[in-house]
């Protein structure tokens, strides 16, 4: 990482993610497979161009098809390893943007459990069609520990991305609704006092 004139210039993302997602997962209580860890890492170096969201059509087109659009279309492949390339392509977008877009999306019809709930659904149908047992155990346990992933990909994020006010005003809406942990001492650290109705102030 080369830093200059307050710009930070990471010249080595794989690396960088490591140390990020390494940071994340020591302040959450689950244990993780060293492949998922990786699985997690490879994943945020795979986002750095904002295109690798959307899928291709045969002409080399970008699709932006909605989840639930993309979800049909994976259960309805004739082979195989076809519904398995969608559903990972469904579980990936899920983590990725309920994860790094969290507070964006409190204020969408389509909201952060729905991402989950994809995600996690999308990564047990790739785990159930793998002949492999590292790729089983690999996907059971992004299925399985999804919610937990997007927050270790939320705090990520945190580092990550700068803070206005109106993203400040997001996170304190998320707060209310959920109680996060993780929003309540990002809230905390920029100097906002928490307090929940009939409770005292939070420290």
């Amino acid at each position: 990482m080369n830093q200059k004139s307050g710009l930070t210039l990471v010249l080595q993302p794989q690396a960088y993610f490591h140390e990020l997602v390494t940071s994340a997962l020591g302040q959450h209580p689950i244990s993780i497979r060293p492949e998922t860890e990786f699985y997690l890492v490879n994943l945020l170096n795979q986002f750095i161009t904002t295109d690798r969201l959307y899928m291709r059509d045969a002409d080399g087109n970008y699709r932006e098809e909605s989840l639930a659009i993309l979800l049909k279309e994976a259960l309805e492949q004739p082979k195989a390893e076809d519904q398995s390339l969608l559903f990972r392509h469904l579980g990936d977008v899920s983590l990725y943007v309920a994860g790094f877009f969290q507070d964006s999306l409190n204020r969408k019809l389509v909201d952060v459990d729905y991402y989950i709930d994809v995600g996690g659904t999308a990564y047990q149908q790739v785990a159930e069609r793998s002949e492999e047992e590292v790729l089983r155990s690999l996907y059971s346990e992004l299925s399985n520990k999804f919610p937990n992933f997007v927050e270790v990909l939320a705090q990520v994020s945190e580092k990550t991305t700068p803070r206005s006010e109106k993203d400040l005003l997001r996170l304190y809406d998320l707060w209310q609704r959920t109680k996060s942990e993780r929003a309540a001492k990002t809230l905390q650290e920029a100097g906002i006092v928490l307090q929940d109705k009939n409770k005292k102030e939070i420290q």
